[in-house]
């Protein structure tokens, strides 16, 4: 059976801007209610993959304990470094840390995330993505399984920061010399769900996804009408599309639809995605399309931690 994984990077608001970076406010936290009683409906049960200054701001961890308290959702850890103590001053990847810096702002961090609910936290994604293998040992001695930072179609190498080009979507324990591949870890890597929206060999994917000036490559095919990425994200992919690659993940049937977005953009303005109410109806109105498809398909929700305890 196709489980749905719902990853929502639950962050403070617009992390896109300097001055956002800086003020760190967590308005957003209030929308996730209404989020959750979308998913509810769907019995999709969320991960809420928190940053430090969402787990210790008072208001946000009272809203998060009580989506937790009642086995609707999983609290896990999501890592931004310029917001976690030790801070540093730059918009940084993960991978561009210190492995002692990496290790001392994730272990102050999974204490913040344990604290919201008493429970350790066991999922992980790393803010921008930026995931890397030398980070799975550090990963497993703080005690986590999952990891959700790997995205086939996701590439940043200009910009100081990963390329996950031939990925596989479907799941697999993690190789700490390469995490597009499989290897000896038992840390579990659950893909983000993205492909293209056509079926090409894999060498021609991983080129397409690998390429270094990926953004003007990738928007002259779209213009084109040649290839375009989907993502299960509803602020990135129109619903068609999104149904299109939920269909195919349920064929296929090796792996999850794991969707992913950020809890900013249910706030209009606080992301640079649905500056408006008509723009986060639009989003509502997908991502209820995309989950309604899915379960009406035999696809059933799971939290990551769930995932990995039935995983084989």
């Amino acid at each position: 059976m196709t489980r749905i994984l719902l990853g929502v990077d639950t962050e403070a608001d617009d992390q896109w801007t300097p001055a956002a970076r800086k003020r760190l406010t967590v308005d957003n936290v209030h929308e996730l209610k209404r989020l959750q009683a979308l998913c509810d409906r769907y019995g999709v049960r969320p991960t809420y993959l928190v940053t430090y200054e969402m787990a210790v701001d008072d208001r946000a961890k009272k809203v998060l304990r009580e989506l937790a308290s009642t086995g609707r959702a999983e609290i896990a850890t999501h890592h931004h470094p310029w917001s976690t103590p030790p801070e540093v001053e730059d918009h940084l990847y993960p991978l561009n840390l210190a492995p002692a810096h990496f290790r001392e702002q994730l272990l102050r961090l999974t204490e913040a995330v344990a604290g919201i609910t008493g429970e350790a936290p066991v999922s992980y994604r790393a803010g921008r993505n930026g995931f890397a293998g030398w980070q799975v040992p550090i990963l497993e001695e703080l005690g986590y399984l999952v990891d959700s930072s790997v995205d086939p179609f996701f590439n940043e190498k200009r910009k100081g920061g990963p390329s996950f080009a031939g990925a596989p979507l479907a799941p697999y324990f993690v190789s700490p010399e390469d995490p597009r591949k499989a290897g000896s870890s038992g840390l579990l890597e659950i893909p983000v769900t993205s492909a293209l929206d056509r079926k090409w060999p894999l060498w021609l994917q991983t080129a397409y996804a690998d390429v270094s000036s990926a953004y003007h490559f990738r928007r002259a095919l779209r213009l084109l009408g040649v290839a375009r990425p989907i993502w299960l994200r509803p602020s990135y992919s129109r619903a068609s599309d999104m149904r299109l690659l939920a269909q195919r993940i349920l064929s296929d049937g090796r792996a999850p639809a794991n969707i992913i977005f950020h809890s900013s953009e249910l706030l209009p303005g606080a992301s640079p995605y649905n500056r408006t109410k008509d723009d986060l109806e639009r989003f509502y109105g997908d991502l209820e399309s995309l989950l309604a498809f899915l379960v009406e398909n035999g696809a059933s929700g799971s939290t990551f931690r769930e995932f990995r305890e039935n995983w084989h």
